[in-house]
């Protein structure tokens, strides 16, 4: 049980909706203050109100700008949870941290993937090729960042090009901004209760040959595993960035980053 004296100290979690919320409600219950980065509004409404929890919405563009918040609000440590690819945000938050002596925890779910013949992993979005592309379907689930130019690469070698997009206005642009036909494109939010039926709908009806994703240990990468695993698709895996392996503490549970935090903090 956390003491008095630890009572209202101030975390700063970045995450996205997957594991933000949890870390933060844990962290809620046991009467810390938690501010939570998240970049969009709609990002926001994952977390539950509470009078100890602050959103702050938006991008943080630099280091300085780390630092300026965590000295402003007298973070006592922070939490990087963000996307296993999200590389820029993540080194900022290190060199801050490192910069002014603040404790960085980094939480990263496990890619636990079955070792099945339809899974292959590669280290570029451009490294399908050992397979035939001539004529397959290809669905692009990478998100929007890198989708115009990882779509225009897989056109080139004569794939038919399909994606899914989140929901949000930037992802939909890019989309629809893309090489891809409007008719290739389809916008939903993964599944989250670990069925992708929608998915698995998708796939069929578009008659997918491949799967390209990131290794993101999130329940969209489950959902492509399970989806994949019970099909003639073959799912390539992009790795992990090792951008974050320089942290002093990393943890894939929970509990063991709130107890970490309760015993250190």
């Amino acid at each position: 049980m956390q003491n008095q004296e630890k009572c209202y100290e101030n975390v700063w979690i970045l995450s996205g909706t997957s594991d933000g919320p949890e870390i933060a409600n844990r962290l809620l219950e046991l009467n810390y203050s938690v501010f939570a980065s998240v970049l969009t509004y709609k990002a926001g409404q994952a977390y539950i109100e509470n009078p100890k929890l602050h959103i702050i919405t938006g991008k943080l563009n630099n280091k300085d700008e780390i630092i300026n918040f965590i000295k402003k609000n007298k973070i006592k440590c922070v939490v990087d949870a963000t996307h296993p690819f999200a590389e820029i945000i993540s080194k900022n938050l290190n060199n801050a941290c490192k910069e002014i002596n603040k404790p960085l925890l980094l939480f990263e779910r496990k890619s636990l993937i079955d070792n099945t013949k339809n899974f292959f992993y590669i280290d570029d979005l451009k490294d399908i090729n050992n397979v035939d592309l001539e004529n397959k379907n290809i669905l692009l689930a990478i998100g929007s960042r890198f989708l115009k130019d990882t779509a225009n690469y897989y056109k080139d070698c004569k794939a038919n090009v399909f994606t899914r997009v989140l929901p949000t206005h930037g992802s939909i642009t890019k989309a629809f901004g893309s090489c891809i036909k409007n008719s290739n494109i389809a916008i939903l939010e993964p599944s989250k209760i670990g069925q992708g039926i929608l998915e698995k709908k998708l796939c069929d009806f578009w008659e997918i040959d491949y799967v390209l994703c990131r290794e993101s240990g999130s329940y969209s990468q489950k959902n492509w595993e399970s989806i994949v695993s019970e099909s003639k698709m073959k799912l390539f895996l992009v790795k992990r960035p090792k951008v974050k392996n320089d942290y002093s503490y990393s943890f894939d549970q929970y509990h063991n980053l709130i107890n970490h935090i309760i015993i250190k903090y």
